[in-house]
């Protein structure tokens, strides 16, 4: 397990760097100057000859007039020093761009993790334990309409009757104006828990769709099984018989499953973010790209690759904790 672990990781570094070269060149060949990017609103205020000063000057203060590959290393020891540059949209160090919607899609992506873990297994286990029946029939009718239906349309009819019609909860954002220096700290944690509502109802109800036909087909399957008539010819009570037998040998496919939608999840959601005004990563990289600015659209980029990467080593150990046949090697 060790010698394997420190193989995989190995392999990380290889193919973190791999793509960090290959997003390098990416950014490079965008026909945009990031000089000028930065300098934006500056050239009114200066003569055209002190502009063009500036810009050179600006250009040997980023070292962009050295060669590309030195312009290469010197940003991957940056990075990994966790200076990602500086926003030229935002004006501020890259770091402090993406802590506060890091912060926030994290805290979005736990709390829907959590519900939708406490509700998807059980429902999943249940609807294949009584396959055909009143309640199964009802939960896939339920469950094929967030597996379907765009989440913007979802986002849109949540609005439309939680926010708008029966206005329990805001139409968007993450607090309320003013708020936080007007009110007490508990008033500022459940105007953040009201924001936060919508937004994690969608994301519940677009993922249990999916992940809970997974488990309901997982476990079909595993009830099939000869172990399991076995089991029960033996005299196994039946939650034995479904919980530690067909459940355990159903989690293999799950794991693989589970983990690629946490991954999907903190790469943050686009399209709820962006329709209920939440600031988190998803929205910040969309609005990254349509301002061309690259260095937190870098930024972000290898965090997603790292995330993916650690992703895959994670799914791997957990194989050999929800079977002890697997074996890495």
């Amino acid at each position: 397990m060790v010698k394997y672990i420190i193989r995989r990781f190995i392999y990380i570094i290889f193919v973190f760097f791999l793509i960090s070269v290959m997003m390098f060149a990416i950014y490079k060949a965008v026909p945009s100057d990031p000089v000028r990017m930065q300098l934006q609103g500056r050239e009114q205020e200066m003569r055209p000859e002190q502009f063009e000063r500036l810009m050179e000057q600006t250009r040997r203060q980023l070292g962009l007039d050295k060669p590309v590959y030195i312009q290469y290393f010197r940003w991957m020891g940056n990075m990994l020093r966790l200076d990602f540059g500086r926003s030229a949209t935002h004006r501020r160090p890259v770091i402090e761009v993406i802590k506060a919607p890091m912060a926030n899609t994290i805290m979005l992506n736990v709390i829907t993790m959590v519900i939708v873990f406490i509700i998807v297994i059980p429902l999943g286990i249940r609807t294949a334990v009584k396959k055909g029946s009143v309640f199964d029939s009802s939960v896939q009718v339920v469950t094929i309409l967030g597996y379907s239906l765009p989440t913007y349309i979802i986002c849109l009819f949540s609005i439309f009757l939680f926010a708008s019609t029966l206005q329990w909860f805001p139409v968007g954002g993450s607090v309320t104006p003013g708020l936080d220096l007007t009110g007490t700290k508990a008033d500022i944690f459940f105007d953040r828990v009201w924001h936060i509502v919508l937004p994690i109802g969608v994301m519940v109800f677009t993922s249990l769709g999916s992940l809970t036909r997974y488990i309901r087909a997982t476990m079909i399957d595993a009830l099939r099984m000869d172990y399991i008539r076995t089991a029960r010819a033996k005299g196994l009570r039946e939650k034995v018989v479904v919980y530690s037998h067909a459940f355990r040998n159903s989690m293999i496919p799950f794991v693989t499953a589970m983990i690629g939608w946490l991954i999907s999840l903190f790469s943050g959601s686009l399209m709820v973010e962006t329709i209920f005004s939440w600031q988190g990563m998803g929205r910040l990289f969309y609005d990254a790209l349509v301002g061309s600015d690259y260095s937190v659209v870098l930024a972000l980029g290898m965090f997603y690759v790292l995330l993916g990467l650690v992703g895959n080593l994670i799914i791997d150990i957990a194989y050999t904790v929800v079977d002890p046949r697997v074996r890495l090697a």
